[in-house]
């Protein structure tokens, strides 16, 4: 899927944004979730970035680690950039190593398409907007204004990690899928 994503993404209009067939993503999600054999380079990339999102949804406690959701969400409010910076360096270093693994490749694969934002009208704040949700969620729920005002912060957190995705992960973030 991140593969597909990061060849298809840049050049796809509204990509995060608009979602594909229910029906088409009902369907290869449940021969995904079977572990039968599915080709998605056949299938709409809006689909497949809706079952990417799905499947960010799905991990237990979420990429980022609810257990650390109150610590993410403060790392804004540091000082500069500098400081935002080492204070999310150090935060990934208490996530599980596959989580940063996939947190890389993510990145790696938004950091591309916000390159072509113009050709795309996905920035960093849009595909915040559309992925932040998936990535991180609060430990328990709260009232709808509780959770609003953590979406705009984990929004904003997001759309940080986006533009500064190679000073945080490194700058070989952009050649994790080789040359295309």
């Amino acid at each position: 899927m991140l593969f597909l994503l990061y060849q298809e993404g840049p050049s796809t209009k509204g990509i995060f944004r608009r979602s594909g067939s229910a029906k088409t993503f009902k369907e290869l999600k449940e021969k995904l979730d079977s572990g039968t054999e599915v080709d998605l380079a056949r299938e709409s990339i809006f689909v497949t970035a809706s079952l990417f999102k799905d499947f960010l949804r799905n991990i237990p406690g979420s990429i980022l680690s609810s257990q650390l959701c109150d610590k993410w969400v403060s790392v804004l409010d540091q000082g500069n950039n500098e400081e935002k910076i080492k204070s999310i360096q150090r935060l990934i270093e208490h996530l599980p190593r596959a989580n940063v693994v996939l947190l890389r490749y993510i990145f790696g694969v938004l950091h591309g398409i916000e390159m072509r934002s113009e050709e795309n009208q996905m920035n960093a704040f849009n595909l915040a907007v559309c992925i932040a949700p998936s990535l991180l969620w609060p430990p328990v729920s709260s009232t709808p204004d509780m959770e609003s005002e953590f979406i705009k912060k984990i929004t904003s957190l997001v759309q940080f990690l986006i533009e500064n995705c190679c000073r945080i992960f490194g700058d070989e973030i952009t050649s994790l899928f080789g040359d295309i």
